[in-house]
């Protein structure tokens, strides 16, 4: 019980850190035309998400696998924030944890890590490149290939097919077809359901 709390608590944290950092990063950035309509992000119900995947993750994982989930919640919820934003996510939470992951995975002798990064990267990517980045954006396929790294490309794939649909049913419903959605939430909280289910990054 008591790991659970200091997760929560230091999840939580994380999570209200990232928010900050992301709303910080974009802070001077204007929207571009082609952005996502601005919003606020719900930043008591990001810091709620990350507080009970401390709870799952803290009591069962080890101190260098808490200390990427923390590197990557903080990413996430940082990503989140700069994305509904501006529309856009930073270079800095996607490729910095990726970075990170890829090198802990190679020092442990892991390259399912960096086949399943590539392999979510090349379907998000060729999407980019074919909408010439209206449909899907270049921070969007580097953050999907963080997910690949992180939950392994099974997983990832089969998350982010969910967020996809929930993405165009929520926007369906909101009547906002035909204009740029934020798609990083989407992403970030696939990832995030994927850690909390108990995935090993």
């Amino acid at each position: 019980m008591l790991a659970a709390i200091s997760g929560a608590l230091v999840l939580g944290s994380v999570g209200w850190l990232g928010a900050a950092a992301g709303s910080a990063l974009v802070a001077e950035i204007d929207p571009l035309p082609e952005s996502p309509s601005s919003s606020l992000p719900p930043v008591p119900w990001l810091v709620a998400g990350c507080a009970v995947l401390g709870a799952f993750i803290v009591p069962h994982a080890a101190s260098m696998q808490i200390g990427v989930t923390a590197l990557v919640v903080f990413a996430l919820v940082a990503a989140w924030c700069s994305d509904v934003q501006r529309g856009i996510v930073p270079d800095i939470c996607t490729l910095g944890p990726l970075a990170a992951i890829l090198f802990v995975a190679a020092i442990e002798h892991r390259p399912a890590a960096w086949l399943s990064a590539t392999i979510v990267f090349v379907p998000f990517a060729l999407t980019a490149w074919l909408s010439g980045g209206r449909g899907m954006g270049w921070g969007d396929v580097k953050l999907a290939a963080l997910g690949g790294a992180v939950l392994g490309a099974p997983i990832a794939l089969s998350a982010f097919a969910v967020a996809s649909a929930v993405a165009a049913v929520v926007h369906w419903n909101a009547g906002v077809r035909g204009v740029p959605i934020a798609f990083a939430p989407y992403l970030a909280a696939a990832i995030g359901i994927g850690l909390a289910a108990g995935t090993p990054l």
